[in-house]
């Protein structure tokens, strides 16, 4: 099923059970092989949502990327929810968010058991050192579709480039965010700016309107894990742990460092239920195993409380990004529908981008580390661009070809 994004002048397009069915065997299938991160993941979502199927236009899949980079929480598992609302409303957002969630979930589970049994975790570089050059090869082609739209003149691009340099330098991602989207309103106001209302026409809507009152989440970066709780020092709790994982993924924005940052203040410092070895490992599986990283959450709460303290845990960290979502999604067409609103969108957007590439260069720079990953990312994007593989094969080739190179011992 590859529909035309609907046309604002048409009627309502009207979801159905097969949209459903659609929406939950795409995203089972990235659940399993999205590595890579939130930006090799997001990347894998414009391939397959745009360029593909075409449920959504560059225009629209950039405004609701702005949107997630603004709200707490796991991105690509927000993009994924976004993606499900937009193509089938509440029973699309629950369908898309909770079939990328659980593969992970249920890796992340079965390594938690493993760790817990055997002491260790399994190695696995060679699925990594095969499939981290195809992801950087991924991004760059979803970068290269985007960046027309969103960088469209150039104070944008000025914007972006701006960003760019901020994010490379450190400056927390919000602050360039916020300061992008700020910018973009300020120069709107002063007339023929990003924002301005000539500028770019209102992104096509396929969704029934949003009811009145419904509001956006803001983002609470400064309450960190300072918030008040209901988990004490000692023996672990399904209610202790829902909450300090509720409360992670409420208020949390970042990489897997800035998580490693709030579950060592709970879990290693404050409560005593974990020892900074076994939280590195958690991470580390977060890392390596495919969807969300947030799944690290599972893996902890296996290791603190079996199969329950996995459920808890998971659904704890994750609940917080369908509710966010849920409230602001429905606002997004009328921001853009705003001139000064939609300039403000404009933004975030260039700097979402620009984000995105920053981290692509730091993840090319820990990726390409010989000259075997340095021509697999290279063949990647000859086949991405050239014959527009799709990117779940030319993945699998990925770890097949990691596994190959380190068995004949010619990885560096």
């Amino acid at each position: 099923m590859r529909d035309e994004p609907t046309p604002a002048s048409t009627s309502v397009r009207r979801w159905t059970a097969a949209d459903l069915r659609e929406l939950a065997w795409l995203f089972l299938r990235l659940g399993v092989t999205a590595f890579g991160g939130p930006a090799a993941h997001i990347a894998m979502m414009q391939d397959e949502v745009v360029r593909r199927r075409r449920w959504l236009s560059e225009e629209r899949f950039l405004d609701l990327l702005g949107a997630t980079n603004l709200i707490p929480g796991p991105n690509s598992t927000e993009m994924a929810i976004h993606i499900g609302y937009e193509r089938a409303r509440g029973p699309g957002l629950a369908v898309a968010g909770i079939c990328f969630i659980v593969p992970a979930m249920l890796i992340t589970g079965a390594l938690g058991w493993a760790y817990v049994r055997f002491g260790t975790l399994p190695t696995a570089t060679w699925l990594l050192y095969g499939i981290k050059p195809v992801m950087i090869a991924v991004v760059v082609r979803a970068i290269g579709a985007l960046a027309p739209r969103a960088a469209r003149t150039t104070p944008l691009r000025l914007l972006g480039a701006t960003a760019a340099v901020l994010a490379w330098l450190g400056v927390n991602e919000l602050a360039v965010l916020l300061g992008a989207g700020a910018a973009s309103a300020a120069l709107a106001r002063l007339g023929g700016g990003p924002g301005a209302p000539s500028a770019r026409p209102p992104a096509q809507d396929s969704r029934p309107p949003a009811p009145d009152g419904e509001r956006a989440g803001g983002r609470a970066v400064a309450l960190a894990p300072w918030l008040p709780g209901f988990a004490a020092a000692g023996a672990v709790t399904l209610p202790g742990l829902f909450w300090v994982f509720f409360k992670t993924g409420a208020v949390l924005f970042g990489s897997g460092y800035v998580l490693l940052a709030f579950l060592r203040a709970d879990l290693v410092e404050r409560l005593g239920w974990m020892t900074e070895a076994q939280l590195v490992d958690a991470i580390a599986v977060g890392q390596v195993t495919p969807g969300p990283v947030f799944t690290t959450a599972t893996f902890v709460g296996y290791v603190l409380a079996g199969p329950a303290g996995a459920l808890v845990a998971t659904l704890g960290i994750f609940l917080p990004a369908f509710f966010f979502v849920a409230v602001s999604g429905p606002l997004v067409p009328r921001l853009r529908r705003s001139p000064v609103a939609g300039a403000v969108l404009d933004g975030v957007n260039v700097a979402s981008l620009a984000l995105m590439l920053v981290v692509t260069a730091q993840l090319g720079r820990a990726s390409l580390i010989d000259l075997p990953t340095a021509l697999l990312a290279a063949a990647s994007a000859l086949l991405l661009f050239r014959f527009k593989i799709n990117t779940t094969w030319l993945i699998a080739l990925g770890g097949a070809l990691g596994w190959a190179i380190h068995r004949a011992g010619l990885a560096g």
